[in-house]
């Protein structure tokens, strides 16, 4: 699964990486620590609207850098708390879930991390590793989103939340855990984003192998496992203990 990620890149980087629109208004904060709840950057892409708000489906749609709070809350959601339970999806049923159904159709989004944490577990004992991918470009993992009111105040403003898709791990992932965000590859973007495409059952797989093997998998220092902690120290590697096997990994 995946339950915390870093975000550090500036708007300006976003904006450039992803060829987007900035649509956030000056909230986007450097965080080692993104856990659910938050409100972080996404990319997503919609045809304009009008000023009555309907579609303008034959104008060209937009691609933009939007904030959005990490936890899905469906539309018909009574309470916006069941988002905490909603931080992933699993790309297996996303299709068939009433939570989810619409958003694959309708609602997608990429989520841009510069890696995700995950943690290695031997009995007791757990291991934090950062996963992360070459170079200072970012890591895009699928997502989907809703938009959300209370039922007794429509002129609310909406929340907008998000859920991270997962899927199976591959290749060396599989030694840290056996599930992990689905990562869209840059050539994947335009399709996975695109609103006038409502089936994605192609893209609802795990990630090629040979995209996998790009990820460092770093043991990182235990203070990420306190979401109050925070800061770029969190990314450092750390030496493994002498007599640990939660280092073991096979090699790449």
């Amino acid at each position: 699964m995946c339950g915390r990620y870093a975000a550090t890149k500036d708007p300006a980087a976003l904006i450039d990486e992803f060829a987007a629109v900035d649509l956030t208004e000056g909230r986007i904060r450097t965080d080692h620590n993104v856990a659910p709840t938050k409100d972080v950057p996404t990319v997503v892409q919609r045809h304009p609207r009008d000023a009555d708000g309907a579609v303008l489906e034959d104008e060209p749609a937009v691609r933009s850098l939007r904030m959005m709070r990490w936890g899905l809350v469906p539309f018909w959601a009574k309470d916006p708390g069941v988002g905490s339970k909603m931080i992933n999806t699993r790309a297996e049923t996303a299709k068939e879930k009433p939570s989810f159904k619409k958003a694959v159709s309708a609602r997608r989004c990429l989520v841009p991390a510069d890696g995700w944490y995950e943690w290695r577990r031997d009995g007791k004992e757990k291991q934090p590793f950062f996963m992360t991918g070459p170079g200072d470009g970012s890591l895009a993992f699928a997502g989907i989103w809703e938009t959300w009111r209370p039922k007794d105040d429509k002129d609310a403003d909406p929340l907008i939340t998000f859920s991270v898709i997962t899927t199976d791990s591959v290749g060396r992932l599989t030694d840290i855990h056996h599930r992990m965000p689905l990562l869209m590859p840059r050539e994947k973007w335009d399709t996975w984003l695109d609103p006038d495409r409502p089936d994605v059952t192609d893209l609802l797989v795990p990630p090629p192998v040979d995209l996998v093997d790009t990820i460092e998998l770093r043991p990182v220092s235990s203070l990420v496992n306190n979401v109050r902690n925070n800061g770029p120290q969190l990314l450092d590697r750390v030496e493994p203990a002498a007599d640990s096997a939660l280092f073991e990994l096979p090699n790449p």
